[in-house]
């Protein structure tokens, strides 16, 4: 049995795995699901890694841990990794690469077209929105309708700091890594974020897996299923 630390990306929260959670626990596994402070304007790296290993002790994290970092969140699970025994980090719709600051790797490499060209909104806080038109096309165009309505009611602000500050890792942690890209990503370019799971990976070929940006919630059986598989994998 393993403990699935499963950390959300931009705008979303730990209700977004709700769907992914009882199929993991169907195949005998436990999953914490942290809220990420990305609503709040000041809230950073550090504070996104204090929210996550404050859920794994909450839950009482063995040595049998896998993290699992969805887009956004693909930047704070190794950082997680360098304070807590891991045993694998699994990169879902995401692949980011040491050495260059987040926004630089989400805006030139990681972003389509069809992604950056959509409408954002500021608060007064500074925060991030989207338009519910947008993020139903961006995150959840494979979902059914309900799911897809459910979902953008419960997105929330995004702070942009983690996408401004410098990202604080210069080399990777010693667990083994997994890439899961899915193949009808709207927000994530497949070709881009390949490359770069070559270089995570070290040669290897990344996994891929039909669908949109939200394999959690449009195939959450199927999700399950691949991370069982692939969380005791030990090679890279």
């Amino acid at each position: 049995m393993s403990l699935f630390v499963l950390v959300h990306g931009g705008y979303h929260g730990g209700w977004c795995w709700s769907r992914l959670v009882p199929e993991l626990e169907r195949l005998g596994h436990r999953a914490v699901t942290p809220d990420l402070p990305c609503d709040e304007p000041a809230a950073g790296h550090d504070a996104n890694v204090a929210a996550v290993v404050s859920a794994m002790d909450r839950a009482g994290a063995g040595e049998d841990v896998v993290v699992v970092g969805h887009s956004l969140g693909g930047f704070t699970a190794p950082l997680v990794a360098q304070q807590r025994m891991v045993a694998r980090l699994v990169f879902l719709c995401t692949a980011p690469l040491i050495g260059g600051g987040v926004a630089e790797e989400l805006r030139a490499r990681m972003m389509t077209d069809r992604y950056g060209a959509m409408a954002r909104f500021r608060d007064e806080q500074g925060r991030g929105m989207m338009s519910a038109s947008d993020a139903w096309q961006a995150f959840y165009h494979d979902c059914d309708d309900a799911t897809a309505a459910w979902a953008i009611a419960r997105l929330r602000p995004q702070s942009a700091r983690p996408m401004i500050e410098p990202w604080p890792i210069s080399a990777w942690p010693a667990a083994p890594r997994t890439v899961i890209l899915a193949r009808d990503d709207r927000a994530v370019r497949l070709d881009a974020a390949q490359e770069a799971g070559r270089v995570i990976l070290d040669g290897a070929e990344p996994i891929l897996i039909d669908g949109s940006h939200s394999p959690f919630l449009s195939r959450p059986a199927e999700l399950a299923l691949l991370l069982h598989d692939t969380a005791h994998n030990t090679s890279v």
